[in-house]
């Protein structure tokens, strides 16, 4: 079929064909319909299957009709990169309706967001903690939301924003349409969808396992060699853009500097950099500036690079459904793409259930001419596993006082034994005059 079956109109049918859309994918053709009728829809589909546009379009297509200037679409993201793409689909979608759309996140300024706020928007793309922020200055009021959409629920879940998001749903109307999108269906995330959806249509799209367009090898190695096999991997993989995963922050920053001493086009996104700084390193990849980004999971979800010809994992993530989001950058569109995961013999467990998810054993490969057998003193090694815990300092046992020797826990005048002098009682706390005791769980705290 072809998106001219949907009816949409002339202002947004100029924008479908702005970005070359000719046939809808499986999930946008199961999911405007119901959606465009105004029913409650839980969409269960892997990502980089055009879920955006499947609720971006319709809601469009309603928001075109009514009031202007006022927000009316709520859609709720669980990163700061998905928000912004999500904003950035809905403005080209919507480039010939004069629809407004706004993308409110952390780590960057608050005044940008709320001018935009207070000159009038009829769609908001949020995270949940910046937009909590934005509710209780009141600048912005959702008793005339229409439409809620809540997607990636279930990395919303992993992040730990079901309270926000449930205090959110608190705010927006009783009677407006509700859209969950999720790739996999968590406990959690199903006694959520009972809790705001009411008599919703599941659509779903596949299995929540990795896209079929992606294949897999596994890469078994020491792991103070993954460094040194990454710089001899990179050349055999052509030109195409390469995503590699790695579990900290740390080390996402230290093997983007090492790649790129080496010469190569490498960049890193991780959470300690700055919003600008995070966005020029994605933007650069986006361009091909950077052929090559090492990041955290924060690039799991939300990161639209169609180029993207290999994911790497250069530590094996903890779940199934982890590694179903990271290697979910590539494959995308009905391209084909390649899964390539660094293990060691202590992954053994973390393999097997990938493999169960997949129903098949993944291939192991080695890369010709590379030195298994290198030393440590040999490799480009600098990260290595946990570390584990520091052991604690014996405590020095008690020693007997001599009789008569003073109790001050030093020796006196040379008599008797010196035994550990008894800790000073702690200093009551007094709250400063005229100042409440801030709650752990204030806004003021929260991470974003």
């Amino acid at each position: 079929m072809s998106f001219s079956e949907f009816n949409f109109s002339p202002r947004i049918a100029a924008g479908i064909d702005a970005l070359g859309y000719e046939q809808p994918t499986p999930i946008q053709e199961k999911a405007i319909p119901p959606v465009l009728a105004g029913r409650d829809v839980m969409g269960l589909a892997q990502t980089g299957t055009g879920k955006t546009a499947a609720f971006a379009l319709p809601i469009l297509q309603r928001l075109e009709r009514g009031p202007r200037r006022k927000p009316r679409a709520l859609i709720v993201a669980p990163t700061r990169e998905l928000a912004e793409q999500i904003h950035q689909s809905f403005v080209a979608l919507g480039a010939k309706t004069g629809l407004r759309s706004v993308a409110i996140y952390g780590g960057v300024g608050v005044t940008p967001q709320t001018d935009a706020l207070r000159r009038g928007v009829e769609i908001v793309v949020a995270c949940p903690g910046r937009l909590l922020d934005h509710v209780g200055q009141g600048n912005v009021d959702l008793s005339g939301i229409e439409v809620l959409v809540l997607d990636e629920a279930d990395r919303m879940f992993d992040m730990g924003f079901l309270p926000d998001v449930r205090r959110i749903v608190r705010a927006t109307p009783a009677d407006r349409q509700t859209l969950l999108f999720s790739a996999t269906m968590p406990d959690d995330i199903k006694k959520l969808a009972g809790e705001v959806l009411k008599n919703p249509l599941t659509v779903q799209i596949g299995q929540p396992a990795p896209a079929e367009t992606v294949s897999h090898a596994l890469y078994p190695v020491a792991q103070h060699l993954k460094t040194t096999l990454l710089k001899a991997l990179l050349p055999t993989l052509g030109e195409g853009s390469v995503l590699v995963f790695t579990k900290t922050k740390h080390r996402a920053k230290r093997v983007a500097e090492q790649l790129a001493k080496d010469g190569f086009r490498a960049t890193s996104l991780q959470g300690n950099l700055s919003q600008n700084k995070r966005q020029a390193a994605l933007d650069g990849f986006r361009a091909g500036d950077h052929q090559i980004m090492v990041a955290t999971d924060i690039a799991a979800r939300g990161i639209d690079v169609l180029r993207i010809s290999h994911v790497i994992n250069y530590d094996m993530p903890d779940t199934p459904e982890a590694y179903t989001h990271r290697i979910g950058r590539t494959g995308r569109a009905e391209r084909t793409g390649e899964a390539y995961t660094m293990v060691t013999s202590e992954d053994e467990a973390d393999v097997r259930a990938v493999e169960r998810v997949l129903g098949q054993r993944i291939e192991r490969r080695t890369l010709p001419g590379f030195d298994y057998a290198m030393p440590k003193a040999n490799a480009d090694e600098f990260a290595r596993g946990p570390r584990p815990p520091r052991p604690q300092p014996k405590q020095r046992p008690m020693e007997p006082v001599a009789q008569g020797a003073p109790r001050g826990g030093a020796q006196s005048h040379g008599q008797g034994e010196r035994r550990p002098a008894s800790p000073p009682p702690p200093r009551p706390r007094t709250q400063p005059q005229g100042r409440a005791p801030q709650p752990a769980g204030s806004t003021a705290s929260r991470a974003r």
